[in-house]
């Protein structure tokens, strides 16, 4: 079944991922870093974490969103069993290959930094958000192809005439807000392999098909609301930073979260939905990047956190230095490598169709 491409999620699981590396290197430069398994410069920048605090609310629930996005686009052309063998494929074998090949290369690194005895071990690292999708697939694959079967029918008309007004998405947001008062997270922002980065992923995962699935009338809404979406996100924050030290009630940073959300979905839906060459080319490239960026960033920090130099040019050049690296390996090997692709999520050379890459949002 022909669908039309959806440039602008592209285009947002693009930046998502590449705020993701930046808001990771900022982590290096906060007093905590080595609390959470970040190496950590010995001249901090604190003021770094206010704009990073507004980024962390929303950073990885849009990514369970899109992926969810993903996947209804995935079963327009899929049966269950191809999608599940697809999704083995594309998910399963770059995790496995990454807890035994790349998470442990930053642990590896992690331990030299501090001078502490080196050893091995397999583990997930960054990676437990592809053992989420893959689990969420399984879980809601039976709903979603049940919905496929009923499109047209009374529960889709409903839930595109609850999208058609501003109130409809703000009342996915109860589901969050549940979430976090049930869960009772101690940090909202803190996903990687905790019961709460699960749930609310399961959310965002089912909701972000939800959203594809109702029709037009979900992106209609955020195209016009965006502003008041945004704006709404930007007052609860300032509420946040001001009355609470950043760590607001978990349903109050919920309700940002997915204010914030919203308004970007507005922003993409209105501005990012044309096709281009560069897009094609990172669409393609975002996934691999996401697997390997951690111990290239930690071996940036290796190598440059000894400089003498100011910490805010020392975070410049970690980035710098942390996407051109991500670049070389991706260019040079990984992308014209036959059998380091499929390690990577990337389909064969025999069957690469450019812009439809990403396990994160595959079509």
């Amino acid at each position: 079944m022909k669908t039309e491409r959806r440039h602008d999620i592209d285009w947002l699981r693009v930046i998502t991922i590449a705020l993701l590396l930046i808001y990771h290197i900022a982590i290096i430069f906060q007093p905590w870093a080595m609390f959470v398994g970040f190496i950590r410069s010995n001249e901090t920048l604190e003021g770094l974490w206010t704009p990073m605090s507004m980024l962390n609310v929303w950073r990885i629930p849009i990514l369970f969103f899109v992926s969810g996005m993903g996947l209804y686009f995935a079963m327009r052309k899929r049966n269950w069993k191809q999608l599940v063998g697809e999704r083995a494929r594309r998910i399963l074998l770059p995790l496995l290959f990454g807890i035994v090949a790349i998470a442990p290369l930053h642990m590896f690194i992690f331990q030299k930094f501090y001078k502490l005895p080196l050893g091995y071990y397999p583990h997930m690292g960054h990676l437990w958000f592809l053992g989420n999708i893959f689990v969420y697939v399984l879980l809601f694959l039976p709903i979603f192809y049940f919905l496929k079967q009923k499109e047209g029918g009374r529960f889709q008309q409903l839930l595109n005439k609850l999208m058609s007004n501003p109130g409809g998405p703000l009342l996915v947001s109860l589901f969050f807000m549940l979430e976090a008062i049930l869960v009772k997270p101690q940090i909202y922002s803190l996903y990687a392999e905790t019961w709460h980065g699960f749930f609310l992923g399961a959310l965002a995962f089912f909701f972000g098909y939800l959203f594809v699935y109702s029709g037009e009338s979900f992106w209609n809404t955020v195209k016009k609301w965006r502003w008041g979406y945004l704006a709404m996100g930007l007052l609860l924050y300032a509420v946040r930073y001001l009355e609470f030290q950043l760590e607001a009630p978990g349903y109050l940073m919920a309700l940002e979260s997915t204010c914030w959300i919203f308004g970007v979905f507005g922003l993409g839906y209105r501005y990012l939905n044309r096709p281009s060459g560069l897009l094609r080319y990172l669409s393609q490239a975002a996934y691999p990047v996401y697997i390997i960026h951690m111990f290239v960033m930690y071996l940036g920090g290796l190598l440059i956190l000894p400089i003498k130099i100011h910490p805010a040019l020392q975070f410049i050049a970690i980035t710098v230095f942390t996407f051109a690296l991500c670049y070389v390996l991706y260019e040079f090997l990984i992308r014209r490598i036959g059998f380091l692709r499929p390690l990577f999520g990337l389909k064969g050379k025999s069957d690469n169709k450019i812009g439809s890459e990403i396990i994160i949002s595959d079509r």
